[in-house]
């Protein structure tokens, strides 16, 4: 049965995904994500299977903070146990991007698939 998801579900997704990013501790990382998650990011090549695949992705990625940034989001629909997510991520040395979240959860809270497009503005 599908599980139906609701926006206090997706705000403590996102939330969790916040405090991963800041603080790149594997632990948090892990924390958002099962066993065999997938995550995909368009324009870039990614196909990151497996948790640890993701937290390796995702720690390659921290010079990405350097100076600071800044995320501001907007939950745009919940299906099911799915829910799509429009954000604006500001990077001191990067520029803005805009991006467009596709997460899928499982029973547990955890992402089973996170499909991104990212935008530099």
């Amino acid at each position: 049965m599908t599980q139906h998801i609701t926006e206090e579900h997706a705000q403590r997704w996102v939330a969790g995904y916040l405090r991963a990013w800041t603080s790149e501790d594997p632990a948090d990382i892990e924390a958002l994500f099962a066993d065999d998650a997938e995550s995909h990011e368009w324009p870039y090549a990614t196909a990151w299977v497996g948790r640890p695949a993701i937290v390796e992705g995702w720690r390659v990625r921290s010079p990405w903070q350097e100076g600071g940034w800044t995320f501001d989001w907007t939950l745009l629909a919940i299906n099911g146990d799915t829910f799509a997510v429009k954000g604006t991520g500001v990077y001191e040395k990067l520029g803005t991007f805009d991006n467009l979240w596709v997460v899928t959860l499982d029973d547990d809270g955890r992402c089973v698939f996170f499909r991104m497009w990212n935008n530099e503005v």
